[in-house]
């Protein structure tokens, strides 16, 4: 069967926070983008699903804020923790200059449903799902286009910018032969659900133990947990048995004794193989690489998909007049690159600070914790956590949308 050929100014590989973003924005500018979505929906458990301000100042500044918020989520107002037997204040959001001072939990296929809602409103986005991104088509030097797998064949999508928006894993970085810079992660993640009950309180929270962390967060319904291991330690978990793993929850919260039976087997625990990279070049001519599948991010603080939207958004206010004129030189992918290159390494920066500084040692420890300095002096002191909330709810560099919207279909 021959294969299908299309033909579009911007082919985005991967329908996540970046892809979808950078879609939406876009197509809004007048430009003529396909996104290519392996799955058949956005329906998978444990993805990021937390929405930090300035995206939502983002939604603000496309007018769909308001709508956005009329989707179910909890708001999550400030950071808190137990360290050993010692409850401490981490981060205030309430005095962000934004017009959401807080972040907002929801799942991400409810985040990503609305993007798409919203991007099909311009003539010029196209979305195709169950489209698995295979190859790279190739012009002299210059990537010219996408080939994929489709049930119904083969596809093959010209364009003349390719942006690779596929997660940590990405086929398109792998095809364009950019090199991966590893920084490392000491840790792994477990990921879970467990119902929530009158009583439970709502406030999301990460407990400290002796060689464990255990991270809450509040959904409403259910908690969604986060049980950090060592990095490769999750067979050595499993051989200690499910009834270790359900004690050393209750060990960390109590409260959850009369529910952890709900883990009935290890595939209610879902395994985040936690990685920490960057790429030295994101782009070659004719592709842009932008999100986890430029920088994978840690956990930490849940900012993967702020990075992933902001890198969106800087690169459609470079990009989307070129692509409307028909041309992307490789000095303007570069400028993309460096719009975003150092607020993406200052946050790994962070991180890293943080896993191997702060979580190793937790690990490692066989002693009742206690508060360091650092969480002490912020506990006490209010105005000191408004730093943190600052660096986790708006970034290092946050973008605002330069686009304009050209008119909508229909």
């Amino acid at each position: 069967m021959a294969a299908e050929q299309i033909t579009t100014t911007c082919a985005i590989a991967g329908g996540g926070p970046a892809g979808m973003m950078l879609g939406l924005l876009l197509a809004r500018a007048g430009v003529d983008v396909v996104v290519l979505e392996k799955h058949a929906d956005f329906l998978r458990d444990f993805r990021g699903d937390t929405v930090h301000p300035s995206t939502l100042e983002v939604m603000h500044e496309l007018g769909i804020l308001e709508d956005f918020l009329k989707r179910p989520h909890q708001k999550l107002r400030e950071l808190t923790g137990e360290i050993g037997d010692t409850r401490v204040s981490l981060a205030d959001f309430s005095h962000l200059p934004t017009h959401c001072r807080f972040v907002a939990l929801m799942p991400q296929w409810d985040f990503l449903d609305f993007l798409v809602q919203h991007a099909k409103r311009y003539p010029g986005f196209h979305l195709r799902v169950r489209a698995e991104v295979k190859g790279l088509l190739i012009d002299g030097d210059s990537v010219s286009g996408l080939e994929a797998e489709t049930p119904e064949g083969r596809l093959k999508v010209r364009a003349s910018l390719v942006v690779g928006a596929d997660g940590r894993h990405s086929t398109v970085r792998d095809l364009a032969g950019l090199e991966v810079k590893d920084l490392g992660a000491p840790m792994d993640v477990l990921w879970l659900s467990l119902s929530k009950r009158a009583g439970d309180g709502s406030q999301s929270l990460g407990r400290i133990q002796a060689g464990r962390l255990f991270v809450m967060l509040d959904r409403g319904d259910y908690w969604q947990c986060a049980f950090v291991i060592p990095k490769g330690g999750f067979d050595a978990l499993r051989r200690q048995g499910l009834e270790s793993f359900r004690a050393a929850i209750v060990a960390l919260a109590p409260t959850l004794a009369d529910r952890v039976n709900e883990i009935a087997s290890w595939d209610d625990a879902k395994l985040l193989t936690v990685r920490v990279d960057r790429l030295t070049r994101w782009y070659r001519s004719g592709l842009l690489c932008i999100g986890d599948a430029a920088h994978a991010m840690s956990p930490i603080a849940g900012v993967g998909i702020n990075l992933a939207v902001q890198d969106a958004v800087a690169a459609a206010n470079i990009l989307a007049l070129p692509l409307r004129q028909g041309a992307v030189s490789v000095d303007l992918l570069r400028k993309v690159q460096e719009r975003r290159e150092w607020p993406t390494a200052m946050t790994q920066s962070v991180q890293l600070f943080v896993q191997n500084r702060i979580i190793s040692n937790v690990l490692t420890m066989t002693q009742t914790p206690r508060p360091p300095l650092a969480a002490r002096l912020l506990d006490r002191y209010a105005l000191l956590r408004r730093l943190p909330a600052r660096l986790v709810g708006m970034g290092f560099r946050p973008e605002h949308v330069r686009t304009p919207e050209m008119s909508r279909a229909g």
